[in-house]
């Protein structure tokens, strides 16, 4: 940020995430809801957010905030995705272990107060999380001003739900264990995406 500042760089997009909420109080969640997250990840994402005020007010940076739900996917061939070391995401760990012939996969927790005991998340594709960043970038570059913005789809799938689906895509059995649940995970987060459709058309 000193950086840009010195050289006048006058915007940025920065990649926040759903864990600055931490355990919402309504679903599905708005960008006024309370941000107390309940993890370091969290927690370090909403440090930057409030670094970006403090820049905002004394620098007249202009800001826009993405905060990610579960963003999964790759480009349709193939051919561009992440891949993380160990990976922690739940679709491409399950479609790891499939591909690897694994019947067993563990699920972390079915005790939390969701229908089916497994935590609920809100996944977005990386090409619609792309295009909003897209939106973002030309509002910033043709003068216009930031903002905290929500990218999820609004709606809330279980981990069950998610081994279910890609087990019967993939044509394979699955078997699930549960193991103990995750130190910092909410229960449920689902994004409300109101605010980026209306202000940026996305």
């Amino acid at each position: 940020l000193d950086g840009m500042v010195r050289h006048g760089v006058g915007a940025i997009v920065f990649s926040s995430t759903a864990a600055v909420y931490g355990e919402p109080e309504s679903i599905p969640i708005a960008e006024s809801a309370p941000t107390r997250p309940i993890n370091a990840y969290g927690a370090s994402k909403l440090m930057f957010e409030q670094l970006l005020d403090w820049y905002e007010r004394l620098h007249f940076v202009r800001t826009m905030r993405f905060r990610y739900f579960n963003v999964a996917g790759a480009w349709p061939d193939g051919s561009l995705g992440e891949a993380h070391n160990p990976e922690t995401h739940i679709v491409p760990r399950l479609l790891r272990s499939m591909a690897a012939g694994q019947a067993v996969f563990e699920v972390y927790g079915d005790s939390y107060p969701t229908p089916d005991g497994t935590c609920v998340r809100d996944y977005i594709h990386v090409l619609d999380l792309a295009q909003a960043h897209r939106l973002g970038l030309e509002r910033l570059a043709e003068g216009g001003e930031g903002g905290i913005f929500n990218l999820g789809s609004g709606r809330g799938f279980s981990n069950l739900d998610v081994v279910r689906t890609c087990a019967e895509v993939a044509g394979c059995e699955v078997e699930v264990r549960v193991g103990p649940p995750r130190a910092g995970d909410p229960a449920m987060l689902v994004a409300s995406s109101a605010k980026i459709k209306a202000e940026l058309g996305w």
